[in-house]
């Protein structure tokens, strides 16, 4: 597969951090049909970043741009590693020998396993080099 298979858009909705607006989001988006996969929220000076992998990322920025949010996309890659202590050392280390920053990341576990999402400085650089050491990438289409 090529590099470009392993970039994965995510949104990233900003929004006044207050009660209710997670609602509102996960409102919009439950009319939209839109499925969300992973999310999560970061806080910064009474401003909140609600970044999501959604089946649909068009039409979630669209819907949420439409109601007044400030969405913007994000390219991001998906990392299966060890459900397990260790598993998010190995792939940080091999990040971090390659040269990588880190510039934030989240996971979840599922039946499948664990997944690192990562947002990465250089993530062509981040694909070849877990490819490299025999991880498993998970591609773009597996969150459409």
């Amino acid at each position: 597969m090529a590099a470009n298979e392993f970039i994965i858009r995510q949104i990233s909705v900003f929004s006044e951090n207050r009660p209710g607006r997670l609602a509102a989001i996960a409102h919009a988006l439950e009319e939209e049909r839109v499925n969300i996969f992973a999310f999560s929220i970061a806080e910064a000076s009474g401003f909140g970043v609600v970044r999501a992998l959604v089946d649909h990322p068009v039409r979630a920025h669209d819907r949420l741009t439409k109601d007044g949010f400030n969405v913007a996309f994000t390219d991001v890659i998906a990392v299966r590693m060890r459900d397990e202590p260790g598993g998010l050392y190995e792939v940080a280390r091999l990040l971090g020998e390659a040269g990588i920053n880190i510039e934030y990341s989240y996971a979840y576990s599922g039946p499948e396993g664990a997944v690192l999402i990562l947002r990465v400085d250089r993530p062509e650089a981040a694909i070849a080099a877990i490819t490299a050491a025999g991880k498993d990438l998970i591609p773009s289409s597996a969150f459409a």
